[in-house]
């Protein structure tokens, strides 16, 4: 039996401090991201200028550099290791190392031409997860058979896989903690164009929440960067209302990211943890799914699924 390639699809992120501003000229040259048009490298350029010296900031307080390529080499070896002999699973990330089309000739190398891509955004958005499918497609043409999952947003063992990390927060913290499921925010316009994102989001809460039964939670959303108009309300606005109204303890879910990177580890471990400490409030987050056993078995099976039509 031929080997069957599978592709973990995710942004990337810089893995040094130089890496910064070409990481951040990749992302702003995708007009995904930000459509400039005929400007579109010019403004990637200009952007990429104006934001690393804050950027790179950020990243030396999480060790200098992303987690993100780390932590999916990871997950693809526990995914390989359990799909077995069969396959060959590689990372493929869209704006730095390993670039797709740097994974796909890994494949080409290895004579396999069948493949399964998946990409690591569960909750389909334009934004990320159009622009990793268009890349992959554009980049696998005319030589790869392949089938792409583009969105498990209540996927069940993924939403058990949350399940047993907020239970396991429970135990640490305390089941009392008011529940904030804090997702990466996308600007309005996109949602009024009919982006399936927002529902999506709140589909993945619901199915958390309906499952353990909570009654004291609430989404909101973070990262917005720009001066254009984000989705509401922002996670540092819900965090102090919940100060005026006298709650003592939040547990964070970054319900919208698979891994750790900037969002978690700088965003919500430093910046809301220090905003909540100093309104009174004890901030804890809820470990991502990184390698989680749970989160690779949903893995495995959102492949095989895929493979066996379904």
């Amino acid at each position: 039996m031929d080997k069957i390639g599978v592709l973990l699809l995710n942004m990337g992120g810089p893995d040094s401090i130089s890496a910064v501003k070409p990481f951040l000229y990749n992302l702003f040259s995708d007009p995904y991201i930000a459509n400039f048009g005929i400007m579109q490298r010019p403004m990637a350029w200009l952007i990429s200028n104006l934001r690393a010296k804050k950027v790179r900031k950020a990243y030396e307080k999480i060790n200098g550099k992303s987690p993100l390529k780390e932590i999916t080499t990871a997950q693809a070896i526990a995914l390989e290791k359990l799909l077995g002999d069969n396959f060959k699973v590689l990372v493929g990330m869209r704006y730095w190392h390993p670039f797709i089309e740097e994974s796909l000739n890994e494949f080409k190398n290895s004579n396999i031409r069948k493949i399964v891509a998946v990409s690591l955004y569960p909750q389909f958005c334009r934004a990320t997860t159009s622009s990793v499918i268009e890349k992959f497609k554009k980049s696998a043409q005319n030589y790869f058979d392949y089938k792409i999952i583009s969105s498990w947003c209540e996927y069940p063992l993924f939403i058990e896989a949350w399940i047993e990390n907020i239970r396991n927060s429970f135990n640490k913290y305390g089941s009392d903690c008011f529940v904030l499921f804090s997702a990466h925010s996308i600007p309005v316009s996109l949602h009024k164009k009919g982006d399936p994102y927002i529902s999506e989001v709140e589909r993945t809460v619901k199915a958390i929440v309906d499952n353990m039964k909570l009654n004291s939670f609430k989404i909101c959303y973070q990262s917005k960067t720009g001066p254009v108009k984000w989705m509401s309300p922002s996670t540092e606005e819900v965090i102090e209302e919940l100060a005026k109204e006298g709650y003592k303890k939040i547990l964070i879910v970054p319900v919208s990211f698979v891994s750790d990177h900037i969002e978690t580890l700088y965003e919500i471990d430093i910046v809301y943890k220090e905003i909540a400490k100093n309104l009174g409030i004890q901030l804890n987050r809820v470990d991502s799914l990184n390698t989680s056993p749970k989160f690779i078995e949903a893995l495995k099976n959102l492949v095989l699924e895929s493979l066996s039509g379904r």
